[in-house]
Formats: C-alpha cells, structure tokens, sequence
C-alpha cells in the first residue's frame, strides 16, 4: 500500500491511495460529498485482493489540496481524474467506481475524456447530474433535511446537520458505530466552503450516458434517503449497456452495509468485461 499524488491541470494537488496486485486491473474509488479516501473501510481491502485499487482523495477533501475556487467547472472534477490515471500510466482496461458525488466526478471525466483508458463504470448510490431542475439529480429526503445545516460554520449547528442522515451510509446495527464515527468525522473534517460549493454547480451528463460505448454498473439500496433509487434508475435507463443490481432494503453506503456482497458485484461486473 502507498500513498501518492499527482498534480491536476489547474495546479491542484490529488492525493491517492494505491493497493492490491501490481499486475491487476485497476479501479478508481471516488467518493462522496464530505467523505475521504478513508471512506470505504473493509470493501477497499476486499477489492484489493483481485483489483490494483486506486482510492482517491478528490479536491477539497482528505489530504488534496483545497483551492478556494473552481468546483463549479466539470473540467477540473475530470482533470483530477486524469491527473491519477496519468499518474499510474494507466491508459486502458481501468474501472471508474463513484459512490453518491463520486459519481458525478466519474460522469466529467467520462464527458471530457472520453473512454478510451476505461473498460466500464460503477455508480454506487450515485448520479451522473446535478442542478435544480436537471433530470436525474434529485436530492434524498435525508440530504434535503440536512441543508443548509451542513454548510453552516457553527460546529454545533453542522452536527446536529449531519444527524439527518442517521443509519443512511452505513445501515442499522450495533456494529457500525466505528464505520460511522469514521464517515461522520471526515465529513466534519471537510471545510465548510467546500461543502457547500460542490452543491452550487449545475451539470447535465446524460449525453454521455446516453453515447457510452462501455458498460456500467449501477448498484443502489431501494431505501436510499440521500440518494434517490430514481437517480440510479436514470443511469441505468440512459447507458445503451447497462446492468443493475438494486439492494433491496438496503441505504446509501452498500460498501459498508455489506462488503463482501459489494466487492463480489463488482468482480462478476469486471469478470464480463
């Protein structure tokens, strides 16, 4: 396992953790609003063990740089991506993955790029839009409780912010607790700014999903309160070849609800690539 970075086109500096075989195919994590590359506990070890996994620290969080501006431009989300795949030589046979914004960044890559570096895509609880009024892009019940107390600089009033989210990324259980003071401390660690400017974009992908030339994978819990199934349903209904696996009672954090089942979708998926 190492840690490694790589400078993105506008100067930002993208942080990265690399594990898993050398010789394997390589998939991209990228994760969610106010999350880390830290995010995906026990589901990253399991993926390594068959994949050279690449997980990602994207602008503004964990340990990449914070520019004061530009996450409202698609070209710097996608630039970012870039940088890494650069970074590591890879240009071909990888898997983008994005749980929840993740897969927003993953869909501005795949629009500025194109595919030629990526044999197929995951959206995880995830979305390829955002905007008021953009098709696909409706926020949760769970998220629309949570604003504006998220972006709020008072600590105590961001905290009690964040407990609209409840079991959402982790599931219910007495055994979480750990997975969910992890998710819950990153997301307070992220500036308050920064939370708020990734929301103040407007971007439609559906273009893209609808020209895709690679397969995708769309994983998503029927009971997901932050991301709705409905934005799930719109990428699989957009990609011309598009599978899904939808969790039956299951939330917003599926690699954590249960890792091993994620890791195991996700191998049949690279399996018929």
């Amino acid at each position: 396992m190492a840690i490694r970075d790589a400078v993105s086109a506008d100067g930002t500096n993208i942080v990265y953790r690399v594990s898993g075989p050398a010789g394997a195919r390589p998939l991209v994590l990228l994760h969610g609003w106010s999350a880390n590359l830290r995010c995906w506990g026990r589901a990253a070890d399991e993926l390594a063990a068959r994949f050279r996994v690449l997980a990602v620290d994207l602008r503004g969080h964990g340990y990449s740089d914070v520019p004061a501006a530009g996450y409202d431009d698609p070209k710097n989300w996608a630039a970012d991506v870039a940088a890494v795949l650069a970074g590591e030589g890879i240009e071909s046979g990888a898997i983008l993955l994005g749980w929840s914004y993740g897969g927003i960044v993953l869909s501005d890559y795949l629009t500025a790029y194109g595919t030629d570096a990526i044999a197929g895509i995951v959206f995880s609880s995830s979305q390829a839009n955002i905007g008021r009024g953009v098709p696909g892009a409706a926020a949760g019940p769970a998220m629309q409780a949570a604003m504006p107390g998220v972006f709020e600089e008072s600590a105590g009033r961001a905290v009690r912010a964040f407990g609209a989210f409840g079991n959402a990324n982790t599931g219910p259980g007495a055994d979480r607790g750990v997975d969910a003071q992890r998710l819950f401390g990153t997301s307070l660690a992220t500036l308050p700014s920064v939370r708020k400017a990734l929301f103040y974009r407007t971007t439609d992908n559906t273009e893209t999903l609808r020209t895709l030339d690679i397969p995708a994978l769309v994983l998503h819990g029927t009971d997901d309160p932050v991301v709705p199934i409905e934005n799930g349903r719109y990428v699989y209904e957009a990609v011309p070849d598009a599978r899904a696996s939808f969790w039956e009672g299951s939330q917003h954090g599926l690699f954590i609800e249960d890792p091993a089942r994620f890791a195991g979708e996700i191998g049949m998926f690279a399996d018929s690539l």
